[in-house]
């Protein structure tokens, strides 16, 4: 939970909140989020990867069903195969480009057209990412979300978006989160990460969808009693975390260009990439891995202290081939980014006298 969630006041404590005042904090927290993202209703649930799942389900009726998704996609990636080992559902992937968006023509090459002849599967939802975790953080345009979502209505499919970081996209874009929705059918956004709350996510779609996805997240075991406490959290999170995004963006862009002035023979980044609290380095020297390179900035030695004045740890993480993966949140202040870049000044005069 960050510091901010932490220290704000509470009025009765919401953990001595009957179980009646419980219902009516996630209620609310649910008609304040169905009204952020322009949506007819609104669900807490525990997680995002139980947010994508249920949202799946409720799509896609039958086992045997498929979904089309990036090929980079959290979805497809690091939510264990849940469609396919929970569902039943397959997973179809159209390959992800550099800015977290995808050939139209060949996802339209993987609709299925075949169906009901029975040696195929039935094409049930396309899944978007936005922003995309493992693009960098880069924000969908809203001129491919309408591409999309004019391919999808031609088929008659629905339109699903793992919107774990929606708020990043409609503050990078300047817009609100219904302007993004609005080309969507579904969305699960995470109330943690960028906004700070402990723990859960949210579910969006119209209200029969949303009826469904309440059978659904009980059979998951995502149903939770005297859940107010964290719905409270979640109700500032998404009143008072959001314009705050900015300074992470801000703050991101801010470690990239440090990369570029003081470790550019080392360390690659691509300065417009970084388009919201992500940033992806590439370590291109031999006489550092990418391993090497995050236990260095995570590490403090006495030598540190001496030279700097004081102890830094950056946690950073290798993510794939040489790439490391640095995100910013509510808890990295701009302070925190400068000594951050302190950190990767020491780290690159010990790389360089090798």
């Amino acid at each position: 939970m960050s510091r901010y969630l932490w220290n704000s006041p509470k009025d009765p404590p919401v953990s001595y909140q009957p179980a009646s005042q419980h219902q009516h904090t996630k209620t609310e927290l649910q008609r304040q989020a169905a009204e952020l993202f322009g949506m007819e209703d609104a669900l807490f649930v525990p997680s995002g990867t139980m947010g994508n799942l249920i949202s799946v389900m409720c799509h896609c009726q039958e086992r045997g069903a498929e979904l089309i998704v990036g090929d980079q996609a959290h979805i497809h990636l690091y939510e264990q195969g849940g469609v396919a080992q929970i569902a039943g559902i397959h997973s179809r992937v159209v390959r992800n480009l550099p800015d977290g968006t995808f050939d139209l023509n060949e996802v339209e090459s993987k609709i299925q057209q075949h169906f009901p002849d029975s040696h195929y599967p039935r094409t049930r939802v396309i899944c978007l990412e936005n922003t995309h975790n493992e693009a960098g953080g880069r924000v969908l345009p809203l001129s491919f979300l309408q591409e999309v979502r004019t391919l999808a209505d031609q088929y008659k499919l629905p339109v699903h978006v793992d919107g774990a970081r929606l708020m990043n996209a409609a503050v990078a874009l300047g817009v609100k989160a219904s302007e993004i929705l609005r080309f969507c059918d579904s969305v699960s956004m995470c109330l943690s990460k960028g906004l700070g709350a402990p723990v859960g996510s949210l579910i969006g779609g119209r209200r029969e969808f949303i009826d469904q996805a309440v059978r659904v997240r009980k059979v998951l075991g995502g149903g939770m009693r005297q859940a107010g406490v964290l719905a409270a959290a979640g109700l500032l999170s998404i009143s008072n975390m959001v314009d705050r995004l900015q300074d992470d963006h801000r703050n991101a862009k801010k470690f990239a260009q440090g990369v570029q002035t003081f470790a550019s023979s080392i360390c690659n980044v691509g300065i417009d990439a970084v388009e919201t609290n992500i940033l992806m380095l590439a370590v291109n020297d031999p006489r550092i891995s990418p391993e090497e390179f995050c236990d260095k900035m995570a590490e403090v030695t006495e030598d540190e202290m001496t030279v700097m004045g004081r102890g830094v740890r950056v946690l950073m993480n290798p993510v794939f081939g040489r790439t490391v993966r640095a995100v910013w949140h509510v808890d990295v202040s701009e302070e925190d980014t400068d000594l951050a870049l302190q950190k990767l000044q020491y780290v690159m005069q010990k790389v360089h006298q090798k």
